[in-house]
């Protein structure tokens, strides 16, 4: 009997040890190899979005870009019509006064000629600018519309357009990671054409420029300026984003 017992004993242990649930494995821990290749991962994660963030911000910048090149296009040609315009009512008010002044008939002759280099020299101009336009937002032809640039620059230094001719320039040159010359192209339009409309642009390109060869303290400089002097503009948003960026 007390064999039985016995026996019977031994199997319920049996029995309940194999009923016991086996001990649960941490899922968070590991060796360190594995810790450290999960960090790894998650790292390049991040890297990557980060990464596609900024593709996607270029991409949009670039967007930008040609909105702003067409709406400027859209302004140099209806300056071309008013200007045209004038010409035509300062001829009729030569011609005129040509008639009622017989003494100074002389004198007046040489007015057309005088008009009409002055339009032909306006129209050429004019031209000349919008054929470097056309280069970057026509054609797509961005290497070649940087001689185009220069040389515009450098024939017509005081034009209506050579501040937004430099910015053209400097965004070029930016594209190509020329910093050095885009630099320069940006500083002309914020030192040379203070009333530009470009100049709150320019100083974001600097202050872009400053962040990619490692002066986040200038960078950050540009960007307060542009929120000081343009405040609410599309180039004080953009500041505003960057300079979030550099405190992150």
């Amino acid at each position: 009997m007390k064999r039985a017992v016995l026996i019977t004993a031994m199997f319920l242990g049996a029995g309940a040890a194999v009923a016991a649930p086996a001990p649960v494995e941490d899922i968070a821990g590991g060796s360190s190899d594995d810790r450290l290749a999960r960090i790894e991962r998650i790292i390049k994660s991040r890297q990557q979005s980060e990464l596609d963030m900024q593709r996607r911000l270029d991409t949009l910048q670039q967007e930008v870009l040609d909105l702003r090149g067409l709406t400027e296009q859209q302004n140099y040609q209806i300056e071309q019509m008013q200007q045209r315009q004038r010409q035509l009512y300062d001829e009729l008010a030569n011609a005129s006064s040509k008639a009622s002044a017989a003494p100074a008939a002389v004198a007046a002759a040489s007015t057309p000629a005088i008009a009409t280099n002055a339009a032909a020299s306006s129209l050429s101009e004019t031209a000349s600018y919008e054929g470097a336009v056309n280069l970057v937002l026509k054609e797509r032809k961005y290497d070649e519309a940087i001689p185009a640039f220069r040389a515009f620059i450098k024939q017509y230094p005081d034009s209506v357009y050579a501040a937004n001719a430099n910015y053209w320039l400097g965004q070029l040159l930016f594209n190509k990671s020329e910093f050095a010359e885009a630099k320069q192209a940006f500083n002309t339009v914020v030192t040379r054409f203070s009333d530009s409309n470009k100049r709150g642009d320019s100083l974001v390109k600097l202050g872009m420029i400053a962040e990619k060869t490692g002066d986040k303290t200038g960078a950050t400089q540009y960007y307060q300026q542009v929120v000081k002097d343009y405040a609410n503009s599309a180039a004080a948003r953009i500041a505003q984003q960057q300079l979030a960026a550099l405190k992150a």
